[in-house]
Formats: structure tokens, sequence, C-alpha cells
């Protein structure tokens, strides 16, 4: 009978991972914290397994790629964070099927089998990109995508970041190009991607960990919200833990929008497709003559540059990732 129970967690390990997507400041860590007081999940962050090596090293059955591919992983600060065993995952990479995937997988299991856990997650901003390649590593997983209204979400990287002129421009771009790969996966995968609205998540966090629940077929468990710090405040960048190592949930609340009005109307113009396919509404600031006069005379033209120079970074960071 413990055979049997080992092998089933062995299974849900290799076939059920959970990835946990979206832009910074969309309540992505939030959500992995509550994730990872379940009993049977564990979580990593910041691994960046797949923008900075799927398919950047060839063949992976040439035993050199593979060994550089390795060698270069076993550098990267969040990798180093799971404590993996270097021989071990020679030995069992080199007894299945030499992917990506595959390899990706081993080091996320191992860090579960240690932690006591049967399934393992992985929480990446921008993992949406990755969708295609995922779901053909890994059939039966499924991904959350953490999606926020975008004119909130600039509100808090102006607080975060020296403001440059073309900045909402270049964010209203990296929204667009995150919310139209969410609607893309949703048609493709129906039962595998899930999106959950920020806004919902801070309005009633016990709901929506109750529909997630249900959403990866994990039973509810209660001490998810047990003993956490809730403290509705902006820390997209927190570790997870107080001082007492104790894990802290903070989230940013929303309210009023303080947008100049040059960059509201500017997010609103290129977006509001998608801000209206999301249930966000939209806003009617009034404007005088001269507001008018900045906008299609300044913020405007600087914004659609900003724009334009993120999708020229942009597809160029998509080419480099494929592998292409």
């Amino acid at each position: 009978m413990d055979l049997v129970i080992v092998e089933d967690v062995r299974l849900k390990m290799k076939q059920f991972p959970i990835f946990i997507g979206g832009l910074a400041h969309s309540g992505k860590t939030p959500l992995r914290l509550f994730l990872s007081k379940h009993p049977n999940l564990a979580f990593t962050r910041q691994t960046y397994m797949w923008n900075r090596f799927y398919n950047r090293y060839g063949d992976l059955g040439n035993r050199q790629n593979f060994e550089q591919c390795l060698a270069d992983m076993l550098q990267t600060k969040g990798i180093q964070a799971l404590q993996p065993d270097p021989e071990r995952i020679r030995q069992e990479f080199g007894q299945g099927e030499a992917t990506y995937g595959r390899l990706f997988a081993l080091f996320h299991e191992h860090y579960a089998e240690r932690a006591g856990k049967s399934r393992w997650g992985d929480q990446l901003g921008f993992v949406e990109r990755f969708a295609e390649p995922i779901f053909a590593a890994y059939p039966q997983a499924k991904m959350i995508h953490m999606i926020r209204d975008p004119r909130d979400r600039y509100e808090v990287t102006m607080t975060l970041s020296r403001h440059r002129k073309g900045k909402v421009g270049w964010d209203t771009a990296r929204w667009l190009h995150s919310a139209e790969l969410t609607q893309k996966n949703q048609h493709l995968y129906p039962d595998q991607y899930k999106v959950v609205r920020y806004e919902m998540f801070c309005a009633n966090p016990e709901e929506l960990l109750r529909e997630i629940c249900l959403f990866l077929g994990e039973e509810f468990v209660p001490d998810m919200l047990a003993g956490n710090n809730i403290n509705f405040d902006t820390n997209e960048s927190d570790n997870g833990q107080d001082a007492s190592g104790k894990a802290t949930i903070q989230i940013d609340k929303t309210g009023d929008t303080r947008l100049s009005k040059g960059d509201l109307l500017f997010t609103q113009a290129y977006a509001k497709q998608q801000l209206l396919a999301f249930d966000y509404a939209l806003e009617s600031p009034q404007l005088s003559l001269s507001d008018r006069l900045l906008f299609y005379l300044v913020d405007w033209p600087v914004n659609y540059i900003g724009m334009a120079a993120w999708h020229m970074t942009g597809v160029r960071s998509q080419v480099r990732y494929s592998g292409n």
C-alpha cells in the first residue's frame, strides 16, 4: 500500500505542476504564499528556467549541451535556493527523454520531495509567454494568470521607480501583450488556464482560494488563511517571511486612480477593448482645451514612442527566449 501511495505522489509531481503568471504587482506573490501553506503544494519563485534556459542550448541529448545547460542553471540564485543535487539530476535525467521540460521538472520535484509535498509549482512573471511549451511538456499542468487593472498597476510602478517620459506607453504595451496572451491561452487551454483578477483577490481571498483549489483539484484547507499577516500594502518583491520566518502576505489595495489625465486617456485609448473584456470600467475625465492640447501635442506622441519601444524590445526578447 505504501508503495502505491509513493507512486501516486510521484505521478502527481510529474504530471500536475502549477504555474503562476502575470505581470509584476498583479498579486502573484500573495497567491503563491497562500498556496504554499497547502500541505500538498511546494512553490518556488524566480527560478527563471523557462525564460533563461528553454531551448538555449540545443539538443539536451548531446552530453556537452546538457552539461553546459546544467552548469549555467546551477549558477542561478533562484535555482540555488532549491538546493539541487547535480549528481541525482544527471542520473535521473539520463533515464528518460532529454527535454528541457523534464530537466526543469527534476529540480522542482526534488525540492517538493524534500519539503514533503506531493506537487510542485513555480511563480514566474510573464510565464504566459511559454504556455505552449509548458503544456506540451506537462499536458496536465495548470496555469493561473493574475491580472490587474493597468491604471492601478501603473500607479504602483510610479511609486516604486523613477517616472520616465513615455513610461505609460511602455507599460500599456506590456499589459496589452500579457492580456492578449491570456485570452489566447484561455481559448487554447480552457480547462488548464485560469485568470484571476487581482481586485477580486483583494476583496475576498478565501472565496478566490476555494475557487482556485477547485481548479487545481485540491481540497481547500482553512490553514492556508490562518496565521497570515494580511497587510494591504505594496510589496511584490516580498520574500515571503517576516523576521521570525513566518509567512507574511501583503496585497496592495486598489483605489481611485491618480494618473495624469494624459496617461489615463492614453491607457484607455489603447487598452479599451481588453479593459472591457476583463470587466474594468472606463473613466471619463473632464478635459479643458489646454488638457486636450497637452494630450495630443505632448502626452500621446511621447507615450506612443514608449509603446513602440516596448514592442521592439519585447519582440526581440520573445525570439531570444524561444531559441529561434
